[in-house]
């Protein structure tokens, strides 16, 4: 079977647009939807724990529909079925909103998990010298369980980056768009969409290089 030609200029004029979309679509999307994701999953996270039955079971159903819901399906009601009861939101508003609702239902449980791994005697010695609940959660027990929730945290992270890739379907300029853009007018599908995923697979190990330096940088919070 002979191997087609591979359009050398093509990869090189197509690389700058799809780096630019990465960098001005994929990346801020990704940061922004994680940020607020993660603030989500905190306050779903203590929900959890706060002892209040009430609010633990709103968090709990919450967390369940979207672990137990498509990412694609969330982002379709939020775009295409909020329009039909009057609620119409932008595209990159939507994208956001949707990955932003699925980081907090998975990060949660995350969060939850290594607030409950810190040592019991941890909140003991915060009250031993006179600490508030509030005080020990955020001086003593939030940076020991950020240490245990880095990496598990960061594979999520970088699954948003991927992720994002399913906004191109509400029309969201972000790398994979750009890409089906210039696949349909150069027809050279398999040569974009290869160099598409080789970008997102840099990203991937940039990400992960700062992971390893971020879990380093926490040993020090962890009580031995």
């Amino acid at each position: 079977m002979e191997m087609p030609d591979i359009d050398w200029q093509l990869a090189i004029d197509s690389f700058w647009p799809l780096l630019r979309g990465g960098l001005t679509g994929t990346i801020p999307l990704t940061l922004a939807s994680f940020t607020l994701g993660l603030a989500l999953a905190l306050v779903l996270a203590l929900m959890r724990i706060g002892g209040s039955r009430v609010l633990s079971g709103i968090a709990r159903a919450y967390i369940s529909v979207i672990r137990g819901t498509p990412l694609l399906v969330q982002l379709f009601v939020i775009f295409y079925g909020l329009p039909s009861v009057g609620l119409t939101i932008d595209p990159w508003p939507s994208a956001a909103i949707a990955f932003s609702m699925n980081v907090g239902g998975y990060a949660a449980e995350v969060i939850r998990a290594a607030i409950l791994s810190v040592p019991k005697g941890q909140w003991e010695a915060g009250y031993t010298i006179g600490m508030s609940r509030n005080q020990a959660l955020r001086r003593l027990i939030l940076p020991q369980a950020a240490r245990v929730s880095v990496p598990p945290l960061s594979n999520t992270f970088i699954s948003l980056v991927k992720d994002t890739s399913l906004a191109s379907l509400i029309l969201v300029t972000e790398m994979f768009r750009v890409a089906q853009e210039i696949a349909a007018f150069s027809q050279e599908f398999m040569l974009i969409y290869v160099e598409a995923a080789m970008i997102y697979w840099v990203f991937c190990l940039v990400l992960s290089t700062v992971q390893d330096r971020l879990e380093r940088r926490l040993d020090r919070y962890v009580a031995h």
